[in-house]
């Protein structure tokens, strides 16, 4: 017997979900009538269920394999009642399964209805049916696993970050417009819920296209070509991005450009970075400011740093500080520093700046903070 398509039992098509088998097909059935039924109420639904998909989908799935559906149904329910394990794998577990059992408890309910049952019979049965129901059900982590670690696993993984990013870039853009009350008048505790919705938003974001990057290698993630830019423009974007955290949080956020403003690099790269840093910095800080320094290290050399006051970072968490999707999420109570359980962020950090030709680097001592470091070749635009 062919499989049915879940959002409507009666159309005939392929395999639809990852508990169909590779054929799509119900496993055999078991032998038995309605008859066999022994609970009245649920031989009597079971009738009424029959009965409507003859009536309804005529010829379009054989009656037996709905027949043997409905009777294994029913005699789990009662297996589940008595407090037995059900079967790992069942007839049921299919799009039809599912149907056929959506349909056998709404019969039920009507049944009790016109004839009610004591309240324990009928929460029993209930708690039953509840339990058919999650053997029923597909088992989604195997499928998304499959697919995953298929040849399009990769693209399944860009296609939905992809697919984040695009509705969170709304959400920042209306959460700053709202907050700056170009919309109209806004009160102090609407820009403070704005803010907090701004600085989630944020955060969504620079994951999603992180893990875009990341999953297309990261081998690519710094623009080819140089370009002029202003240091100091830079600093006031990444600024304005993240000033919302900062108020929010009560937090000192500064910036200082250096003395030659105007240099020749790759600004997209190193925005990305600074934004990044900051926004982790504000995230890790409970007290204290945030500051990016900027200095001339000499000609055609400009070293940037993030630095912050929070917990600092210990021996512990620096073994995997860089590592992208690591497991555990460090806590003040145990590694003394706060880093994000997947380290999207930081692993993208290095590999950016590696890509400028440079080296992340980090000091940190515990009550005075932390401070990412890196420095660039951007030489003056007037040497271009």
């Amino acid at each position: 017997m062919t499989s049915v398509h879940s959002a409507d039992p009666a159309r005939v098509s392929g395999p639809v979900g990852p508990a169909d088998g590779p054929t799509g097909r119900i496993s055999e059935p078991p032998a038995g009538e309605l008859s066999d039924i022994r609970n009245p109420s649920m031989r009597i639904a079971a009738h009424h269920v029959l009965a409507h998909w003859t009536n309804e989908r005529g010829d379009a799935i054989d009656e037996t394999d709905a027949k043997g559906v409905l009777v294994w149904l029913a005699h789990a329910t009662e297996e589940a009642r008595n407090g037995k394990a059900l079967l790992h794998e069942n007839p049921a577990n299919t799009p039809l399964g599912r149907y056929l059992l959506r349909a056998l408890r709404a019969e039920l309910l009507r049944e009790w209805n016109a004839s009610p049952p004591t309240t324990t019979d009928m929460l029993e049965m209930m708690q039953a049916l509840e339990d058919v129901s999650v053997a029923t059900e597909p088992d989604w982590s195997q499928y998304f696993t499959s697919r995953l670690s298929g040849p399009d696993g990769l693209d399944l993984v860009v296609e939905v970050a992809h697919d984040l990013r695009s509705p969170v870039t709304s959400i920042l853009f209306l959460a700053e417009t709202l907050a700056r009350a170009q919309s109209g008048d806004v009160n102090t505790l609407q820009k403070r819920q704005l803010r907090l919705i701004y600085s989630a938003a944020l955060g969504l974001s620079s994951m999603a296209s992180d893990v875009i990057e990341l999953a297309r290698g990261g081998d690519n993630v710094v623009e080819r070509d140089l370009s002029p830019f202003s240091i100091a423009e830079i600093l006031e974007s990444v600024t304005d991005m993240v000033r919302p955290i900062a108020e929010e949080k009560g937090l000192a956020l500064r910036a200082s450009p250096p003395s030659s403003d105007h240099r020749v690099g790759r600004p997209l790269a190193l925005s990305r970075v600074l934004l990044n840093l900051t926004t982790n910095a504000l995230k890790f800080t409970d007290e204290g400011f945030v500051e990016i320094t900027t200095r001339a290290t000499g000609l055609t050399r400009v070293e940037f740093s993030v630095r912050d006051t929070g917990h600092g970072v210990t021996e512990e968490a620096l073994t995997n500080l860089y590592q992208p999707f690591r497991r555990t999420r460090a806590r003040a109570g145990r590694s003394g520093y706060y880093f994000s359980g997947t380290g999207l962020g930081l692993a993208m950090c290095r590999k950016l700046v590696e890509g400028m030709g440079s080296e992340l680097k980090l000091e940190t001592k515990a009550g005075w903070g932390t401070r990412f470091y890196f420095d660039v070749d951007l030489p003056p635009a007037s040497h271009l």
